[in-house]
């Protein structure tokens, strides 16, 4: 299985007097890189749900919330004297060592947790219910990275796929451009001979002949760009943790087509060359979503 690094799952759960919730969000990174949004009355459960989430994501910047709402009671809608105390207690404080904070605004106020007589949440309680929460957004947002995995897999195949038509298009125009190209340097070089009167050998000509046809050669590129799309189509069979392998694997298939843009002799080879960078880079950002 491939897994982007992209994904998105959110889940509730009731418990006695409320209910919990929970959002995972994932996107791109080159490590590892895990961020909390917990109330405060939830902070002890981050250390394992960052254990779990390390068991099962091995790349990407992931944002878990975890929040709650309480419920109110029936007939608890008096408020509390004590806690409203509480509250202008605090207020008048905070306000005597920074004077340019405003009153209390009346939202302010209600959001107070026991003002209307609720009495908060005990994460000991709540524990169960917070792994039970942790186990299906988990594993929701593993099969939306999966899901969105698939889909960048199958692109990045298709354009290999179109690669290696490119290959066999130029592959045949190979021989005979060489063979021209070295004939016009053969005959030039006889040419230049001829006009400065000069003795060169025959052989002298065939031997400059045969390096600028090595110069040229551009089967080893051909050869390397299909073993390249040949290892791209292994990686993605064998699926995991593919993104930094099919990275460097891009790297080497621009190298290949950079150099077979630099030694073509012909203009059906520098456009395919073209079109194979442009292939390559299409390639390259979509692996840079994979896990």
């Amino acid at each position: 299985m491939i897994s982007s690094m992209t994904g998105y799952a959110a889940q509730s759960r009731r418990f006695a007097g409320g209910q919990l919730y929970m959002e995972l969000k994932g996107v791109n990174s080159r490590f590892l890189d895990l961020h909390f949004r917990l109330a405060d009355e939830l902070r002890m459960a981050e250390s394992g749900i960052r254990e779990q989430l390390a068991a099962r994501v091995r790349r990407g910047k992931v944002e878990c919330r975890l929040y709650f709402t309480l419920e109110r009671r029936a007939g608890a809608a008096e408020v509390d004297e004590a806690a409203l105390e509480e509250i202008r207690e605090i207020g008048n404080r905070v306000r005597a060592r920074l004077p340019e904070i405003g009153p209390l605004t009346l939202g302010d106020v209600l959001r107070w947790p026991t003002l209307l007589g609720n009495e908060g949440v005990e994460f000991d309680a709540l524990a169960p219910t917070i792994q039970e929460l942790l186990g299906v957004t988990l594993d929701e947002f593993i099969a939306a990275r999966a899901r969105e995995g698939e889909k960048l897999a199958a692109l990045i195949l298709e354009r290999g796929r179109q690669m290696r038509v490119i290959l066999s298009r130029i592959a045949p125009l190979i021989p005979a451009a060489q063979a021209i190209q070295s004939e016009k340097l053969r005959q030039r070089l006889n040419h230049a001979v001829s006009a400065s009167g000069t003795g060169i050998d025959e052989s002298r000509i065939l031997q400059e002949a045969a390096l600028f046809a090595a110069r040229i050669d551009v089967d080893e590129e051909l050869s390397r760009l299909a073993a390249h799309l040949d290892e791209l189509e292994r990686i993605c069979a064998a699926g995991g943790a593919v993104g930094k392998r099919l990275d460097f694997l891009m790297q080497e298939l621009n190298r290949e087509a950079n150099t077979l843009s630099a030694k073509s002799v012909l203009a059906e080879v520098t456009q395919a060359a073209l079109e194979l960078k442009l292939l390559i880079e299409q390639m390259r950002e979509q692996t840079q979503n994979l896990e």
